[in-house]
């Protein structure tokens, strides 16, 4: 993320809330997952004012704090530009004292190694409350994350936690490399891949056997991390494609990797997996991903917009009562049914029975507060056409809200039999253009698989890039929810590499899962 200021306006503060002394909260981001920062944390993000955060910080942290936050990126990562600690200071100093309360995000922990504890110290000196909520250390997720730990009853009873990078303003070192050495405990190096060769060097020369296990462990946590194993003697040179941030741990509990590695071991692992629709509505499926070790993308490939007649979908909704079912095969229309349902309840609907396909779509009618009287276990139109004519006696008249472009299986199929189907628009798929469309092209390009989820989807991924760019050796692998998207993908001259044998999105990922478990 580059340097900058992002700001949200909100109401103005009060004269009044200037005079007060804000506070300032120290806040450990964690190793990297945004899933291992603290519940008080996020909290207090939520909370800020000011939010002054450093480059390790993952950028889904940010979306904890409120909407009129002032976010502040300042860097602090070795080797790269930032800004420099005592202007931070003053940053922190100066918006306490103006009333605001302050979030200083800082990678790990904010004590180990992060410069938290002269943040502290100025605070401390200029009479600011402030708050210190630990994160989880860099080293306790990248050694178990790596299938590694700092202690083990037989093979380390300590552990020593040590800075290559000291303060300049010391006149020599005060690491004792002979005890270091020769200590019987795990070693973990922080900040030291530039000096790798010469601190392996040290360790030797005070006694450390050269055969000594060496892990190095660079972005901890996250799917794009990278473990290299070897020993004291040749961790520089096996170890000389990763960069910062690493890193280094050095003893025999290295040798634990290959029985207690989980996290790179699993199919997905550093496979980047493209969710095509808005990132709020992917959020389920991004933690699925997540959970499976993959790194999640999410580009919406088209906006869910208004129809185009929402007098239409009013007056259906308003006539409710006099269907005798009401179809609904996606979670969109169920919400646009009950967003012009307005303050009405379920007992609007009158006698009118509804119809679900799959339990996605029940789901989202439960949170409506409706219960569905028939849910398709074949999650797509054909499953509820039999489903449907399982439970007909004679004719009847059917109220269809869906999206403005469809498939008219369900439609055309009742029809056929007799019944009255009025079909009417809920929402619309439009394609998204301009900067989501630039995203969206950028995700695609990234991607090593891309979720397929509907014949709309398969419509805008061709649009944005073409059907050249989605087929061949190096184009993404397609995974289809189900025979009717694999179908679509079909049409537009691409083929599904895998297909959910059941049409749900967990089902999908398992199916990815399975398909790199199987090749790999």
């Amino acid at each position: 993320m580059a340097p900058g200021v992002a700001r949200c306006h909100g109401p103005p503060v009060s004269d009044a809330r200037s005079q007060v002394l804000g506070r300032v909260h120290l806040l450990g981001a964690g190793p990297g997952d945004p899933e291992l920062i603290t519940v008080r944390a996020r909290r207090r993000l939520a909370e800020a004012d000011l939010v002054l955060y450093d480059a390790l910080v993952h950028p889904e942290l940010l979306e904890h704090c409120r909407p009129d936050a002032e976010l502040v990126f300042v860097g602090k990562r070795a080797g790269k530009p930032s800004e420099r600690q005592e202007r931070i200071n003053e940053r922190l100093v100066e918006a306490a004292r103006a009333g605001k309360i302050v979030a200083r995000l800082k990678g790990g922990d904010p004590y180990l190694f992060g410069r938290g504890t002269e943040e502290a110290e100025v605070l401390a000196a200029a009479g600011i409350p402030f708050e210190v909520v630990p994160g989880v250390p860099s080293p306790l997720a990248a050694t178990a994350y790596a299938g590694l730990s700092l202690t083990h009853r037989d093979l380390a009873s300590s552990v020593a936690y040590l800075t290559a990078t000291e303060s300049p303003s010391k006149d020599r070192t005060s690491h004792d490399w002979a005890k270091l050495a020769n200590g019987p405990g795990t070693l973990v190096i922080f900040m030291g891949m530039r000096k790798l060769d010469s601190l392996m060097a040290l360790l030797v020369e005070h006694g450390r056997p050269p055969e000594t296990p060496v892990a190095v462990v660079q972005w901890a946590s996250l799917p794009r991390q990278r473990t290299v194993v070897g020993t004291v003697a040749d961790i520089a040179d096996e170890a000389a494609g990763l960069g910062l941030p690493s890193l280094i741990i050095v003893g025999e509990v290295v040798r634990l990797r290959e029985k207690l590695r989980f996290f790179d071991s699993r199919p997905l692992f550093g496979k980047t997996v493209l969710v095509p629709r808005e990132p709020a509505r992917a959020r389920p499926t991004l933690q699925r991903l997540r959970d499976a070790s993959a790194q999640p993308l999410a580009a919406a490939a088209f906006t869910l917009e208004p129809p185009a007649d929402p007098a239409a979908l009013q007056a259906a909704v308003d006539a409710a009562a006099s269907y005798d079912w009401i179809l609904f095969t996606s979670a969109p229309a169920v919400q646009a049914f009950a967003d012009a349902m307005g303050d009405r309840d379920a007992r609007h609907l009158g006698q009118a029975r509804v119809a679900a396909v799959g339990a996605k779509t029940a789901a989202a009618l439960l949170r409506a507060h409706v219960r569905a009287d028939l849910v398709a276990e074949d999650a797509h139109a054909e499953g509820l056409l039999g489903a449907l004519r399982r439970e007909l006696t004679g004719p009847a008249r059917f109220l269809f809200p869906r999206a403005a472009q469809g498939r008219d299986v369900l439609v055309d199929g009742l029809r056929a039999e007799g019944h009255e189907v009025d079909l009417v628009a809920a929402y619309r798929n439009v394609a998204v253009t301009g900067p989501e469309l630039h995203r969206l092209r950028e995700a695609i390009e990234a991607a090593d698989a891309i979720l397929v989820t509907s014949g709309s989807v398969v419509r805008s991924l061709v649009a944005a890039v073409g059907a050249e760019a989605l087929a061949g050796a190096e184009a993404p692998i397609l995974a289809s929810i189900g025979p009717v998207t694999t179908r679509a993908l079909a049409a537009a001259g691409l083929s599904a590499t895998v297909e959910a044998p059941e049409a749900s999105l967990d089902a999908l990922v398992d199916a990815l899962e399975s398909h790199y478990a199987e090749v790999r």
